[in-house]
């Protein structure tokens, strides 16, 4: 394997990651209750699923 000969500067380093940064996620409504909730998981709201109930939700 090849071994780097020099270290890279900071400036190097610096501009490849500039991409590394955290985005917010993404929330979309409820099509049963209208909550927010993370794409792809169960609503924590009212406890469906792609229109089925999943869980039971906890009462506060």
């Amino acid at each position: 394997m090849a071994n780097p000969k020099r270290r890279h500067s900071h400036a190097r380093s610096a501009k490849r990651r500039t991409h590394y940064t955290v985005d917010a996620p993404a929330y979309q409504n409820c099509p049963q209750c209208g909550h927010a909730k993370l794409p792809h998981h169960v609503c924590p709201n009212c406890g469906y699923y792609k229109g089925r109930p999943v869980i039971t939700p906890k009462e506060s």
